[in-house]
């Protein structure tokens, strides 16, 4: 790996994303001794949730480095554009905290995370005594995201340790990616449905990014008008009749309808949706809107976009899906039963629509006969 270094000895300062004037602190800074490292390493490796070991690595070396600011900018691997950034800077007394930033609102004073994972080589910019190092992470061939340290140790004693960290956190984000993700289509698998829901509802009050849609904007936006706060929404997708595919053509070819469906929610839904393989033919989606009508075109638009899709070999195939609003303290079992049921009804009703749990409510078509639906919550 070919590293820039840029040496700017001059008046100029180094400014953080936020804007700030970031000088060198006047203590000197020690390079953390390794027992002090090995208890930072089992430290980080404990956590299993993404969001609480990307705060616990920038946590991790901002203390070990005393650096003026840990920034952690994290991307989608298919095309570099940043999907969150987290920072840790030092308050008035010294003390750490770990905030997340909008990558949106950064603008220019992410140039330098863009370049380096552009050219995926390490980056060091020296001015006024305060060093700034970018490493690329870097998993699989592609980078994944950047991390940048200003600090006043000088790079050739901190160095090591960031290109250590970045490397074990590729190396660990890929055990946990593995472990939460279905292994044919690459969604997210049931078993982290819980913690992926508590993550959409902790983000429900935050302003809907505009991730780019398979629509075009103009029929599709679910930016949330001022004043009007996102909700968050559960979708359960059933294909139509899957037994019989599977009968008639073999698993193979059921596989790869499951496969292909799986291609057409990725590119059908923002970025920011959450997808999850649910388990044999059905699926589920995460997503924030700000109303039913808005949810209901989505998934209405996404019905009719599988209906016109040909399968190979198969043919043409349909889907069903319910959907239902989700609660702040709302149960993920509570919020898969209700969207449940507006799923069974449709696969009562014909099969190849959407209903929504509320509006069968509203018009109480959800009447005390129904049967419990299909899918297994337990």
């Amino acid at each position: 790996m070919i590293e820039h270094e840029f040496i700017e000895e001059d008046s100029l300062e180094l400014a953080d994303p936020c804007g700030e004037v970031l000088m060198a602190p006047p203590a000197a800074v020690e390079v953390p001794d390794e027992w002090r490292v090995l208890d930072s390493l089992a430290a980080l490796t404990h956590h299993r949730d993404l969001d609480a070991l990307d705060h616990s690595l920038v946590l991790t070396l901002a203390e070990l480095t005393g650096a003026r600011r840990v920034t952690l900018a994290k991307c989608f691997p298919e095309d570099s554009v940043l999907e969150s950034v987290v920072c840790c800077s030092p308050d008035s007394r010294g003390a750490y905290h770990v905030h997340p930033l909008e990558p949106e609102r950064l603008g220019a004073a992410l140039g330098p995370v863009h370049r380096c994972l552009q050219d995926m080589q390490a980056q060091t910019e020296t001015r006024n005594g305060l060093h700034r190092q970018l490493v690329p992470i870097v998993r699989e061939g592609r980078a994944i995201g950047a991390l940048q340290l200003d600090s006043a140790l000088a790079p050739l004693r901190s160095r090591s340790l960031i290109d250590g960290f970045a490397r074990i956190y590729a190396n660990y984000t890929a055990l946990l990616h593995e472990s939460e993700h279905d292994k044919l289509t690459g969604l997210y698998n049931r078993r982290s449905l819980e913690r992926q829901l508590q993550r959409m509802l902790q983000l429900r009050d935050r302003p809907l990014r505009p991730y780019p849609l398979a629509v075009p904007p103009a029929q599709e936006q679910r930016a949330a008008p001022a004043g009007e706060a996102a909700q968050v929404w559960l979708a359960i997708v059933d294909i139509d009749h899957f037994k019989h595919i599977n009968d008639n053509f073999g698993h193979v070819y059921g596989d790869e309808v499951i496969l292909l469906l799986a291609q057409q929610m990725r590119a059908c839904f923002r970025r920011g949706d959450v997808l999850f393989r649910f388990g044999g033919e059905e699926f589920v989606a995460l997503f924030s809107a700000t109303d039913e009508v808005t949810v209901h075109g989505v998934l209405e638009r996404f019905r009719a976009h599988v209906a016109r899709f040909a399968f190979p070999l198969v043919g043409h195939v349909t889907v069903s899906i319910g959907y239902s609003r989700i609660g702040v303290h709302d149960y993920p079992a509570v919020a898969l039963d209700r969207a449940d049921q507006a799923l069974y009804f449709v696969k009562q009703h014909g099969r190849d629509g959407v209903r929504g749990y509320e509006e069968l409510g509203a018009c109480g078509e959800l009447g005390r006969g129904l049967a419990a639906g299909s899918i297994d919550l337990f």
